[in-house]
């Protein structure tokens, strides 16, 4: 079950994935941090936002965006400047994209068939949740 989570524990996300989350995605985390989206006809579980505040909360997001973009990194195809924010359980992934130090609002669908990354929705406040 999603939780709120603080913001320092968004901005200390940000600093180690070294770029700016979109305002809308980071108020999403801070209200419901993880939780379930509909996009593209299909359910994806976000990634929660690291939170070690106790044993507790840091066991349940210790699956967060910044470990799964690392795992990530390691597929054939990933994007370099792609940050995992959710999986649907088949292998692809929603992403936001970098351009320098701060991501795009846009979430994309990355296919781990083509390594190819398709736009879903031009902000991740457009996303329904499950």
């Amino acid at each position: 079950m999603p939780c709120p989570v603080e913001e320092k524990y968004v901005a200390e996300c940000e600093v180690n994935l070294g770029s700016t989350l979109p305002i809308s995605y980071r108020t999403a985390m801070i209200a419901e941090d993880g939780g379930e989206v509909i996009c593209d006809n299909d359910t994806w579980k976000l990634h929660p936002i690291c939170d070690n505040s106790d044993k507790k909360r840091f066991k349940r997001t210790a699956n967060d965006v910044v470990c799964e973009t690392k795992a990530m990194r390691s597929w054939t195809g990933w994007p370099d400047t792609a940050i995992c924010i959710a999986e649907n359980g088949t292998g692809d992934a929603l992403v936001l994209l970098s351009n320098d130090r701060d991501c795009e609002p846009a979430v994309h669908r990355w296919s781990h068939e083509t390594g190819l990354t398709t736009k879903m929705q031009h902000d991740f406040s457009e996303l329904q949740k499950a």
